[in-house]
């Protein structure tokens, strides 16, 4: 597996640590998340591949993931989604998280950037990565968070509480 940037509370770099172990460890480091819409406001989710080293089988965001050492956010935004889904949309930074959750054996410490896009083309996901893929109004998305959080990821859920505004605003 590849290496995570660690960075500290300012998202300032502090070293690198192989994924499996800063993810075993707890340690803070930069990852991304994406959120992709399509001209009837609806949000783009993937449910994570049954077979991921944390958090498989749960429905997320459209995208997310660690950028590599030495490589830029939107580059890595851009590389993801399309590794991930199957294409690439221009992006909007809309802010950041910083979380931590515990799953099991597992800990997402992580510096989270968000962005969203907005994409109407075909989706071909990668089913190493992905097993389903949706398109959801975001009413109906809340009424799904609200009834079954379990089936979505942490993070997910942390964004859809911390950007609501934001989010309303993209589906509007």
């Amino acid at each position: 597996m590849a290496d995570v940037i660690l960075v500290d509370e300012c998202d300032r770099e502090v070293g690198l640590a192989e994924k499996l172990y800063a993810h075993r460890a707890g340690l803070l480091h930069r990852a991304f998340s994406v959120l992709i819409f399509n001209p009837n406001g609806e949000i783009l989710l993937q449910k994570r591949a049954s077979g991921k080293y944390h958090s498989g089988g749960l429905w997320t965001n459209t995208c997310c993931s660690h950028p590599l050492p030495g490589e830029a956010l939107d580059a890595a935004c851009s590389r993801r989604l399309s590794e991930e889904m199957g294409f690439t949309a221009p992006l909007d930074y809309i802010g950041h998280l910083l979380y931590r959750t515990e799953m099991g054996p597992m800990t997402e410490h992580e510096y989270d950037h968000v962005f969203f896009g907005r994409y109407s083309g075909e989706v071909s996901p990668n089913p190493d990565e992905v097993s389903e893929f949706k398109w959801i109004a975001y009413e109906e998305l809340l009424k799904d968070l609200a009834q079954s959080p379990e089936r979505f990821t942490s993070w997910f859920r942390l964004i859809m509480e911390r950007f609501q505004t934001e989010i309303r605003n993209f589906t509007a």
